[in-house]
């Protein structure tokens, strides 16, 4: 690098030195800025949306054959009892039309196709083959013929104005645009239909410090020994923590179309389940 020397002449410094040539510079760089990659949250981690959504699709690889083993474990079953609430709660009728977006090994789907009857339709769908393709054997085990369809939650391949109900299950708070997700979800809504979002949040303050410990101290430990993965429940922990809150998801899904939106609280807001109309 050359050197620089300045003499102070009449109050300025003049600059006497042999520099080199400036860099061109790209002024296009400079001011578009889909020039930088765009960043989100992995857990508590910073990375790329693109990371995220590989990260994420690994997870569920990983876990897809003992996911619904280690809901039970480590909700001690409370799991079933926060789907059943759920579908109770949609008011969905025989006859009518279901989309379980981000559906996994089809817990909602199984409900809501026992709801809706044979002159109904339930779609299961998931961005993950390998939860879908568990969903889909799980239906047909149990006697049901619901279409299976691996989609991204925030580019939905349906009509507008389609569906009766759309619920999404511990599934939000893996996407990486959460508000494309459910604006997605109000738009493939028949008018009158029910948006439905059942999710881990943020649990009654004064069991926040024992909710942390058994988050992040028995959580992996239970998926060590039983997944032989303690990352992805590592994960599964932190994702709660960056997930919105319930006033917050409030506000998202009525942001994104809907109106009259509510929310319950159980198991002191563990999970919380929130509904909304599309006016």
């Amino acid at each position: 690098m050359p050197t620089v020397s300045t003499k102070r002449c009449c109050g300025r410094n003049i600059w006497n030195a042999f520099r080199l040539p400036a860099p061109a510079v790209n002024l296009l760089q400079l001011t578009n800025t889909n020039a930088m990659p765009k960043t989100t949250h992995f857990g508590f981690e910073i990375v790329n949306e693109g990371e995220k959504t590989r990260r994420v699709g690994r997870v569920f690889e990983a876990v897809a054959t003992r996911y619904d083993l280690m809901n039970d474990l480590m909700s001690g079953g409370l799991h079933r009892l926060w789907k059943r609430f759920a579908v109770e709660l949609s008011g969905v009728l025989p006859g009518q039309q279901v989309l379980d977006v981000a559906g996994g090994t089809a817990d909602l789907s199984r409900l809501f196709a026992k709801r809706v009857g044979s002159n109904g339709k339930v779609v299961l769908s998931d961005i993950n083959a390998a939860m879908l393709a568990v969903g889909r054997d799980r239906l047909f085990d149990a006697g049901y013929a619901a279409l299976a369809v691996q989609c991204d939650a925030e580019k939905l391949p349906f009509p507008a104005n389609h569906f009766d109900c759309a619920s999404v299950a511990f599934g939000l708070r893996n996407m990486t645009h959460k508000e494309q997700a459910l604006t997605e979800m109000a738009r493939v809504l028949r008018p009158g239909g029910r948006l439905l979002v059942l999710e881990f949040s943020h649990v009654w303050k004064p069991l926040q410090p024992l909710y942390n410990a058994y988050s992040f101290k028995v959580l992996p430990l239970i998926g060590k020994i039983v997944a032989q993965d303690a990352a992805s429940y590592r994960y599964l922990a932190e994702s709660i923590r960056m997930h919105p809150d319930q006033e917050t998801l409030k506000h998202m899904i009525e942001n994104a179309g809907c109106v009259s939106v509510e929310y319950f609280n159980l198991s002191a807001g563990i999970v919380a389940l929130h509904r909304g109309y599309k006016p």
